[in-house]
């Protein structure tokens, strides 16, 4: 039986390290290979999907309803803080305080509507919008239809009640 001399030893044992080596280089050298057309795609910005309010997600608000379900239902709250009605802290339109700011509206000399009182002003701002848009807030916010799911008896409370509201009533 041959025993290989201490020599022949480590001459083996450093080239079976060496084909270890190289063994290894070449599988990592393989998988480099293979995934140098794979890209980590970070997915596509998105934007957010924006619900469009739609006259169809309405219902028509008859004048029959409470004061306050008169002024949820088509949805002044969200936009608009209004005294007296519960959640009414919408920041998006003006404070519907009318009984200080309605006056105020129609000696506004950018104000072009029809509207001689602060009640026709209402009504007017609810059936067109764009008429007169309060400085500081944005334009075509409010949609155009809403006094179309309004009947003439919800809008007259509506308008009656907003007329009374000061910015006193802010702090009841």
């Amino acid at each position: 039986m041959l025993v290989p001399s201490s020599g022949q030893n480590t001459g083996m044992r450093i080239r079976d390290r060496l084909v270890v080596w190289i063994a290894i280089g070449l599988v990592l050298l393989t998988v480099v290979w293979a995934l140098r057309d794979l890209r980590v795609s970070s997915p596509a910005p998105t934007q957010p999907t924006i619900l469009a309010l739609t006259p169809e997600m309405m219902s028509l608000v008859t004048g029959d309803e409470s004061l306050v379900e008169i002024l949820t239902k088509p949805g002044c709250p969200v936009c608009h803080i209004i005294p007296g009605i519960p959640g009414a802290t919408g920041q998006v339109g003006p404070p519907l305080v009318l009984g200080t700011t309605g006056p105020q509206r129609l000696n506004n000399p950018g104000y072009g509507g029809q509207a001689k009182t602060v009640h026709e002003y209402i009504v007017e701002s609810v059936l067109e919008p764009q008429r007169f848009v309060v400085q500081g807030y944005p334009e075509h916010t409010m949609p155009t239809w809403y006094g179309s799911k309004l009947s003439a008896l919800a809008l007259e409370k509506m308008a009656s009640y907003l007329e009374r509201q000061t910015e006193g009533s802010l702090s009841r």
